[in-house]
């Protein structure tokens, strides 16, 4: 004998199908938005269209152009003498730390608070950051996996914030740039691979794949000392070729990337013959690295915007970061010209944190004030970034069918590419984040 129970269960799809059936037609369609601009720069053919116009529809973009079909009833927003711009995709972020301008406070009251506390300050960068331009980021390197947290969040839609790629804690070696400075060992425990500490070709494989278990969507390493850390000589190569290859490996077979923070030469050719997918600031690049690094289509990530601040704020560090500061800043410009001369593919990123959250479209000008041209430099996020991040599918330019990730900025971009910094709109997967001003 079936149950009263049983019954109501097998009827139930068929009362909700009923219910579809006789819902209204458009119940479930999303608006669809157009945006109107003087220009448009559209990331993908390095030129400026005028006017611009972007037909979106749900998450996505469905057209372009003056003679882009437009649905009646379509909302129009009218912004005037303004470019429209793919959203901006920083490479290189640490949106789960806070800039402090006295290093060693800021640094210490990070280390002191508890995770879930940090979760609370890495929303707020989080949402300054979106709010910035930045829709999508490349999380490299965080402490208690914070940024698989906020990635999950922002994702679930439980704070505002861009489209998040993670790495987890980055690897390093014990007393290197990835280590924990050196306290007293009895008060602060020593970090082991669960943290990204890693010794030998074996532990070092352990640290991936614990990365990859809690969520990483990639690999930071440091294969070099780094200039804001206590312990470490910045230029010297702090892993192996043994243990590089067996974390370059062990990612890859996972279908991971892995990004390689390296301000010296050697460890950085060391990293390339391994074959890491991208190497980080590089202040110190040699000229046969940077071939080596075309050839094999190693990008550059110069965060080169990090390296003036560090250099303009030399006297609110440390005696020794600040020396190691103003030697990888000194060497920085001309590296950065020598790549651009040889080829060497480039990726946007800024290293946020170093510098206050939400400055990142300061990267743009920086480029262009060492000799790139306006639209290359914004061609390092929609065309570098993205491709980097593997994400040129989904966003990056401003055709039909990738995701609305749109910015707005006043005037012609390309004769200002510092316009870049004072966005008036902002839409991540076709939901306006900051309205026109």
């Amino acid at each position: 004998m079936r149950s009263k129970t049983s019954g109501f269960f097998l009827a139930a799809p068929a009362v909700f199908l009923l219910a579809l059936a006789n819902a209204p037609a458009n119940a479930a369609d999303p608006e669809t938005v157009v945006l109107k601009a003087a220009h448009l720069f559209d990331g993908q053919s390095g030129k400026l269209q005028s006017p611009g116009v972007l037909v979106v529809r749900g998450k996505n973009i469905v057209g372009t152009g003056s003679g882009a079909e437009i649905p009646a009833g379509s909302r129009v927003i009218d912004l005037g003498n303004a470019t429209l711009l793919p959203g901006y995709i920083d490479a290189h972020t640490h949106l789960t730390f806070d800039n402090n301008e006295n290093w060693a406070q800021g640094f210490y009251e990070g280390m002191l608070r508890f995770p879930v506390e940090q979760s609370f300050h890495a929303a707020h960068n989080a949402k300054v950051t979106l709010q910035a331009g930045v829709t999508t980021v490349r999380e490299v390197g965080a402490s208690d996996f914070i940024d698989i947290a906020l990635r999950n969040a922002i994702n679930d839609g439980l704070v505002e914030g861009p489209r998040m790629l993670v790495a987890g804690n980055s690897l390093g070696s014990t007393g290197g740039h990835c280590d924990a400075s050196p306290f007293p060992p009895d008060r602060i425990a020593l970090s082991g691979p669960l943290q990204g500490v890693c010794n030998g070709a074996d532990e070092c494989r352990q640290a991936v794949r614990l990365q990859m278990k809690y969520g990483a969507d990639l690999i930071k390493i440091c294969a070099s000392g780094g200039v804001l850390s206590e312990s470490d000589p910045v230029d010297v190569p702090q892993l192996t070729p043994e243990e590089l290859a067996a974390i370059v490996g062990e990612a890859h077979t996972w279908g991971r990337k892995v990004a390689a923070h390296s301000h010296g030469d050697l460890a950085a050719k060391q990293a390339v013959d391994a074959g890491v997918d991208s190497i980080e600031h590089g202040s110190f690049l040699e000229t046969d690295t940077l071939q080596a690094m075309k050839a094999n289509g190693v990008y550059l990530v110069p965060t080169r915007m990090t390296l003036v601040w560090v250099l303009d704020k030399l006297d609110g560090y440390p005696p020794k970061i600040a020396a190691k500061g103003k030697a990888a800043g000194d060497s920085h410009d001309a590296m950065f010209r020598n790549a651009m001369k040889i080829g060497v593919p480039i990726a946007f990123g800024t290293d946020a944190a170093v510098y206050p959250h939400g400055m990142n479209a300061r990267e743009f000008g920086d480029y262009v004030a060492l000799g790139m041209t306006p639209a290359d430099a914004l061609m390092t996020s929609s065309q570098g970034a993205a491709k980097l991040l593997g994400v040129e599918n989904e966003t990056g330019t401003l055709t039909a069918g990738k995701f609305a990730d749109i910015v707005a900025v006043p005037g012609n971009v390309l004769e200002d590419i510092r316009a870049t910094e004072r966005p008036i709109m902002v839409m991540k997967q076709g939901a306006i984040v900051r309205e026109a001003e």
